[in-house]
């Protein structure tokens, strides 16, 4: 493999493990992210660019992609990773982390991809990769304002590709579960339902930009169980997230715990 791929939030977690999964396969990898000192450390320990990135601003990621290209060659693959996740109850989330969020995990996915086709449509091949989340499918109590900014990551991501599958390019999107990343620090597992490891995702990444396809689920097999959910009564649906926890990892957890990734993603670093 021997493609150019940028990854943003690849300080750490998912986006770190996808960077290594995909080196190891050849590829021409690029780290981006906001929180520069540690990205940098992890082009370190990786052996590739690494680049400051703030996913918000234009001026930001048309730099990034620029840097990548002079130090790599043309963009083949970007994986739009960057994101956050603030969780607790509806009237207790702030209008300033509504705001960061949608910003980041919205604005900074659309922003990404567009930049990145622009570049890609006139060599008539590409792929962006939009990593989202089963949240974006499945509403979650306490988990109201990321739900929303993962929905908008879905439908955007569906409607994107559509846009550009006729011009040779390749828009995808990864819906992983609960994964073991500081995104869910202080929170209890799925009854049941072991989480993801990073680089269970980075897997499904790494398969997908070998063969495109408009959307995986991560683990593989609740892709079943989530289409045939949104069939089920309202009822239904209700018990079995009260069967498996959900209606109270997000209102019931360690805010302790959280308070070290709350503070960084309230930074923005």
């Amino acid at each position: 493999m021997s493609k150019v791929i940028a990854i943003t939030g690849a300080a750490r977690g998912i986006g770190l493990a996808t960077a290594r999964a995909l080196s190891d396969r050849g590829a021409l990898v690029a780290l981006g992210d906001v929180d520069a000192d540690a990205v940098r450390a992890a082009g370190e320990r990786l052996g590739v660019p690494a680049f400051p990135l703030d996913v918000t601003a234009r001026a930001s990621f048309t730099s990034f992609l620029d840097g990548v290209e002079e130090a790599l060659g043309p963009l083949s693959v970007l994986v739009n990773n960057a994101g956050i996740m603030p969780i607790g109850p509806l009237t207790e989330e702030s209008d300033a982390d509504a705001r960061r969020c949608l910003d980041v995990n919205v604005h900074g996915v659309m922003l990404g991809t567009k930049l990145a086709v622009a570049r890609m449509a006139p060599r008539g091949r590409g792929h962006v990769v939009n990593i989202a989340s089963l949240a974006g499918v499945l509403p979650t109590p306490g988990l109201a304002l990321y739900n929303a900014s993962k929905a908008a990551v879905v439908a955007f991501t569906e409607a994107a590709r559509l846009e550009v599958l006729d011009q040779g390019l390749h828009v995808s999107a990864v819906l992983p579960s609960f994964t073991s990343t500081e995104l869910i620090a202080g929170t209890r597992s799925p009854k049941g339902m072991p989480n993801n490891a990073p680089e269970d995702v980075a897997a499904a990444v790494v398969d997908l930009v070998a063969r495109p396809r408009p959307q995986v689920v991560v683990p593989r097999r609740l892709a079943s169980r989530v289409r045939l959910g949104a069939l089920l009564p309202d009822r239904v649906r209700r018990a079995a997230a009260h069967r498996y926890g959900l209606d109270t990892l997000f209102l019931d957890y360690d805010a302790d715990a959280r308070r070290a990734y709350d503070a960084r993603i309230r930074d923005g670093a």
